[in-house]
């Protein structure tokens, strides 16, 4: 009897330690909020394989090949960033589209976080292969596209206003072509009062079942209706980004003259509508994100609009924009949410922005650093908080590839693909 005890405890300590010896990673201790599965909570977690195998309580860490030791911090999914420009290149007169103003992923996003980003719009039908060769193949980010709806992308100038370029039979034929890293349509900088490119997008859209992400451009006043937009040429699921943007030439979603959300923005929001920051250069100011924050409007999804322009001025990083808005009073699990799961959602990749067991173990272990800050924008208008995130670690596929003050034993950086 006693020789059966101690072989079935044997065999137990045995299992226990094999299975502590099949994890990669184990984080322990810290906060984990994963939104899509109603998260929040001190737990451990276990990778091995490149996957989330384990989420909870005092995992055994014998034999655990690397732990992360993260009391106080906060474990999240991946972050993802639905609005940035990457197709880089060296051509001088190509804007975003293989040119000299987008940069390349890999230096911007995993220091914030970031494990999964979409190119918006660089690439058009006629292009997409060399921003696939030149870009996605060769970044560790997971790089998605928005291919726009302008056969040469996002190159600026005339390029962008040829509405014969625009086809939405040939846009949606590349989408298919390649569907596991192009996620929907771009409409971008049409300055003529016109419909032609956003319902050529949508046109593209309902031909592939994917989303259409809309930056409005701009035309001479009056400029054309955003509850048109809306109600009258979006479908619910497509996406209004650079949301909090006030020019001239573009109906913003607070009245300049009131200070008050348009009554229509909620309802559209309700119909399904996405929102998007796309917080770029020139397309955030506080001027409108206060008065819709007091309304209770926020955004469904967080994103930076990132290229070498932004990135230099107010809006720096995907970390920043989620900062200002929680210093703009946006609950912390809604901007966790709005910059993992929602952005998932959005682009229809479920297997993204979640810490199931069995999900790609993608998470971004973050810090709330208290202190003095100030977030402002290209008005010259601040506000300021007490405390702001920033990025401890990345994981990226199961594999660190960030750790900004070596809190990984052993301390092992995977960066290579």
């Amino acid at each position: 009897m006693r020789k059966s005890i101690q072989l079935l405890i044997g065999l137990l300590l045995f299992s226990g330690w094999v299975q502590a010896q099949s994890y990669s990673i184990v984080i322990k201790g810290g906060r984990v909020i994963d939104p899509k599965n109603g998260i929040d909570a001190i737990l451990d977690v276990g990778i091995r394989d490149g996957k989330i195998v384990a989420v909870q309580k005092q995992l055994d860490t014998t034999g655990a090949k690397q732990v992360v030791m993260a009391a106080g911090m906060l474990v999240v999914p991946g972050l993802i960033d639905i609005h940035g420009h990457y197709f880089f290149g060296t051509e001088p007169d190509h804007y975003l589209s293989n040119g000299l103003t987008a940069v390349a992923p890999d230096g911007f996003t995993l220091r914030n976080g970031v494990t999964t980003s979409v190119d918006c719009g660089g690439a058009g039908w006629k292009n997409f292969t060399v921003f696939k060769r030149n870009i996605i193949d060769n970044s560790r980010t997971r790089i998605l596209s928005f291919l726009n709806i302008v056969g040469e992308g996002m190159r600026g100038g005339a390029w962008e206003q040829d509405t014969t370029d625009m086809n939405a039979r040939m846009a949606a034929a590349v989408a298919k072509q390649f569907p596991d890293h192009i996620v929907g349509f771009k409409v971008a900088h049409y300055e003529r009062r016109e419909w032609i490119p956003v319902d050529r997008a949508v046109e593209a859209g309902r031909l592939t079942n994917l989303p259409v992400i809309i930056d409005f451009g701009g035309s001479d006043p009056p400029p054309l209706s955003i509850e048109e937009l809306f109600f009258q040429h979006l479908r619910p699921g497509d996406i209004y980004t650079h949301a909090f943007t006030e020019l001239n030439r573009r109906e913003p979603i607070v009245d300049p003259a009131t200070r008050k959300l348009k009554p229509f923005v909620k309802k559209a929001q309700e119909r399904g509508i996405i929102f998007d920051v796309g917080y770029g250069g020139a397309s955030f100011v506080l001027s409108q994100a206060q008065p819709a924050a007091a309304a209770g409007f926020y955004p469904n999804t967080i994103s930076t609009d990132l290229h070498i322009g932004s990135m230099n001025a107010s809006m720096k990083d995907m970390l920043n924009v989620m900062n200002t808005f929680l210093a703009l009073k946006m609950d912390l699990k809604e901007v966790i949410k709005a910059s993992t799961w929602s952005p998932a959602l959005a682009i229809q990749r479920k297997d993204l922005g979640h810490l199931s067991v069995g999900a790609e173990a993608d998470l971004a272990i973050l810090q709330q650093m208290p202190g003095n800050f100030g977030f402002w924008d290209r008005s010259g208008a601040k506000i300021t908080s007490n405390q702001k995130l920033v990025c401890e670690m990345t994981i990226l596929g199961g594999k660190i590839v960030y750790d900004q003050n070596g809190i990984a034993r052993p301390i092992v950086l995977s960066y290579s693909k």
